[in-house]
């Protein structure tokens, strides 16, 4: 299957916003890097917790103060989101190519937002030092993507790589 192949529908960030959080996560984009952005970012949480657009700004905050286990727990959670809206088991080892396959036809792009998340959460267990965890993850991207148009198959090549030259 190619995940490229899917009709194009509507994206997270086109889903109606509640104008006070939308105020919030600007207001939190203005002041990042001070403390007050994420008591913002953690406020649009709290209006609008299964929202994607609160979960990707808060997600992305972490990930770029390289907070990386505040960003794995984040993008967790929006898989967890994800999951129950394409109705894929909530644990993300048990989701099958089957399942990828049907819900490709309905939202492709939740399927691949789904699916970048998860490469993320492989990548974010590497930083962390849960080599184990980052290699499942990606090895099960790959598994749900054979043309690797997520990458997770060249990312998990690049890790193994790097395990064998420390090794060396």
């Amino acid at each position: 299957m190619d995940l490229l192949d899917f009709k194009p529908g509507s994206m997270y960030f086109d889903e109606p916003l509640d104008l006070r959080v939308e105020v919030l996560i600007l207001e939190a984009a203005m002041a990042y890097g001070a403390p007050k952005a994420e008591v913002k970012l953690r406020q649009a949480e709290t209006l609008a917790p299964e929202h994607l657009s609160v979960l990707v700004a808060l997600y992305r905050y972490y990930f770029y103060r390289h907070q990386h286990d505040a960003a794995l727990a984040v993008a967790s959670r929006a898989m967890e989101v994800v999951a129950r809206r394409l109705n894929f088991t909530p644990l993300w080892q048990d989701v099958t190519a089957d399942d990828i396959a049907r819900a490709t036809a309905e939202r492709g792009e939740l399927v691949r937002f789904y699916l970048h998340a998860l490469k993320g959460t492989g990548y974010l267990c590497l930083r962390l030092g849960d080599v184990e965890a980052g290699l499942q993850r990606l090895d099960h991207v790959a598994a749900l993507d054979a043309k690797d148009r997520i990458g997770a198959k060249a990312l998990a090549d690049v890790a193994r790589q790097a395990l064998q030259a420390s090794a060396a």
